[in-house]
């Protein structure tokens, strides 16, 4: 049995003969292309200036202007907007890298990381890549291949299909034979693209044809494998690191159970309420996977864990960098990148197995561009606003843009990752959520609300967590968040004193007097006046009335019931580094809060999150909104920004209730949207390969009969 578990498969028996070649060789690296965009190349730059390399960036036309480019030492365009024409060509980095005299390029995660033939490409070119052999992402890589490898090791494997007969009546009998519900799985790539789960065998032939697509779309490859899915289970990987001589060592494990849209969300090392004895399970698993596919570099070894029984399983290896290594580098004192390119020039691990230590606990928050309340959606648009923590030795912001900075539909919708650190999970739990009040976002719809929810929610802070865990406590996730009488106050004398400002500003003067947020239009400063201050929260209206004291500069009284009843109150503007901050004191209580105002909006930042109210629009833009309301039945709309991939419809065609009309590729997801009701499609007004805004009529019905 002992020796059963140790042999070495064809690939490892490969690599071993690589480690013998390379283990004298350590070889000089003092420039690296980065071949990634965002957040995950301003990291790689940090590493690589603290360790006096220069980096070189790439970047899209779209990326033109990003923060990675200006940070970068020197920077080239590689191509347009879409990634296949720009960051997953390979041939076109390696020239770059060759032109730049880069000795190494750094993959990041996602694009090229896992791509086998960029990495022999790389080798074929004498330029090091800064990641495993090109056969240990071959094997691990194609998840099939990855379990026959694993199960031979002696690692526990989830029962599936992996065979290469890839026919629908083949997967189906398969699927049939496992036994719904089953999960649809890419063979390649990760992060829950080309990933779907058929509840029941109705629901198989689709999920099978959007898995297969959205797979073809991001790693060029449609082929999946089907797994049993387990339906309440915890997902628990460990990071592990070998070097070419021979090395490996594991440094411990994260828990990333908390997902929405089969992605994680959130992230925290250790993993809640295991025992030391379970985490060297795990750890000593994690190394025997490495070891039997002869890996080399950083890599994550992922396991479902029975929450109940605690048993584990393989369920695949990630050879790359993950997201989420920030926690692992805050628990055990370690740079991960750094221990990438000192393995990758030929070093020995900088710490053997034993020197590993873990201290304290770590969360990962990642901050995106969605709307939970919508389904968790995508979304794009500018950051108009952003304002966020003070980063020090225990807390980090891991982004890669800045105030003005826009996100694309091209890319992934992820802003931030929010990283804190405490002494124990406690500790950290209570940083976590104080760091997220400060994480102030106004411009696009974002997940920081869901997040402060989510870390406030009892069964999350007892460490009860698991893949499930959304659905499960869904209503409990989404607090009541209606606006209360502190907050329209607030509100309202935000605009008040915006408008006062205007009113000082001669040159603005025939702007303010068409606002048609405030019913009287006439005002003037330090004259009392009652003004009737309109502001909508979602789709609800309120109507505050607002009296200045003209015998006194920025006291009120405020009524939010018609006049019933009024509050005395006092506001003024601070102006700070960090934008506008209220100061605003309602009956002899005082409060703070950061607010932020344009055209369309007035955003609080306070305690509970952000509460953003929107302004009436003027009565010459109403019919160009409503042709895009998303209330109507009359029409399917695109429910984020996006491309549209595939129209399923003609005009002519009678449709039913649930058929699927078009697909829209947004953030390299794909999105299926389907017919509310029986009718008949009259219009298409766009065309496959267009650019949409969210709300956009995508296909038209005929009027419904009175």
């Amino acid at each position: 049995m002992f020796f059963q578990k140790y042999i070495l498969s064809k690939s490892a028996i490969r690599q071993q003969l690589v480690l013998i070649r390379w283990k004298s060789t350590v070889r000089q690296i003092d420039k690296i292309l980065i071949a990634n965009r965002g957040e995950i190349a301003c990291r790689i730059m940090r590493t690589a200036k603290k360790l006096g390399i220069r980096s070189v960036g790439v970047y899209s036309e779209a990326d033109r202007n990003s923060l990675h480019v200006a940070r970068a030492d020197e920077a080239y365009e590689i191509g347009p907007p879409a990634a296949s024409q720009s960051y997953l060509k390979g041939d076109t980095l390696l020239e770059v890298a060759k032109r730049s005299g880069c000795q190494a390029i750094h993959p990041g995660y996602g694009f090229l990381s896992e791509n086998v033939e960029f990495a022999e490409s790389c080798e074929k070119e004498n330029v090091i890549f800064i990641g495993p052999p090109a056969s240990a992402i071959r094997d691990m890589g194609i998840k099939s291949t990855s379990k026959h490898i694993m199960s031979k090791a002696g690692v526990p494997i989830i029962e599936g299909y992996h065979g290469t007969d890839q026919s629908n009546a083949t997967l189906k009998k398969e699927a049939e034979r496992i036994g719904f519900p089953v999960m649809i799985k890419a063979v390649r790539g990760g992060g829950g693209k080309g990933m779907r789960v058929a509840l029941k065998e109705a629901d198989f032939e689709e999920a099978l044809e959007s898995a297969r697509t959205e797979s073809q779309k991001a790693f060029a490859d449609s082929v999946v494998l089907l797994e049993k899915f387990v339906e309440e289970p915890r997902h628990v990987e460990v990071q592990v690191f070998a070097d070419t001589h021979g090395d490996a060592v594991y440094l411990f494990e994260r828990d990333c159970s908390v997902q929405r849209r089969h992605q994680k969300i959130i992230e925290e090392a250790p993993a809640p309420g295991l025992s030391w004895d379970l985490r060297r399970e795990l750890g000593t698993a994690a190394v025997r996977a490495a070891k039997a596919v002869g890996y080399v570099g950083a890599g994550t070894v992922e396991f479902i864990l029975d929450r109940k029984t605690l048993n584990f399983h393989f369920m695949e290896m990630n050879t790359r960098l993950q997201v989420e290594h920030p926690i692992t580098e805050m628990i055990t004192g370690t740079d991960l990148v750094e221990w990438q390119i000192k393995v990758a020039a030929g070093e020995k691990l900088p710490l053997s197995q034993e020197k590993i230590s873990l201290k304290g606990h770590s969360f990962e928050a990642r901050i995106y561009a969605e709307d939970p309340r919508g389904g968790f959606l995508p979304g794009a648009g500018p950051l108009e606003y952003l304002r966020t923590p003070v980063i020090s030795s225990d807390v980090r912001v891991e982004t890669g843009v800045r105030q003005g900075d826009e996100v694309s539909v091209h890319y992934d919708p992820m802003i931030a990752k929010l990283v804190v650190w405490g002494q124990d999970r406690q500790e950290a739990l209570t940083k976590l959520n104080s760091k997220l009040i400060q994480y102030n976002i106004a411009g696009l719809e974002t997940n920081v609300n869901f997040l402060l929810d989510l870390a406030n929610h009892p069964e999350f802070q007892a460490g009860n967590v698991h893949t499930n865990f959304i659905k499960d406590h869904y209503e409990t996730l989404f607090r009541d968040d209606t606006p209360t009488k502190e907050n329209l106050i607030q509100a309202s004398l935000t605009l008040m004193l915006w408008e006062e400002k205007l009113e000082k500003n001669r040159a603005n003067l025939i702007q303010d007097s068409f606002n048609p947020y405030i019913v009287e239009s006439n005002f003037r400063v330090n004259h009392a006046k009652t003004r009737n201050v309109k502001i909508n929260f979602r789709d609800k209206e309120f109507v505050i009335n607002v009296k200045q004291e003209h015998s006194k500069k920025n006291s009120y009284e405020v009524s939010c019931d018609s006049g019933s009843t009024w509050a005395k109150a006092e506001a003024n503007f601070e102006v700070t580094e960090e934008g506008n901050l209220l100061n605003c004191t309602i009956e002899n209580h005082n409060t703070k809060v950061n607010v932020f105002k344009n055209n369309e909006s007035i955003v609080l930042f306070e305690e509970k999150g952000k509460i953003q109210f929107s302004l009436p629009k003027p009565s010459y833009n109403l019919d160009e909104e409503n042709d895009l309301s998303t209330t109507s039945l009359n029409k399917a709309v695109a429910p984020m920004p996006g491309i549209v991939d595939k129209i399923l419809v003609n005009i002519g065609d009678k449709v039913k209730k649930g058929d699927s009309l078009f697909v829209l590729i947004a953030m390299k997801m794909e999105h299926v949207v389907k017919a509310t009701r029986d009718a008949t499609i009259s219009k298409i007004p766009f065309k496959v390969g267009e650019n949409v805004l969210k709300d956009a009529t995508v296909v038209q019905y005929e009027e419904e009969d009175s």
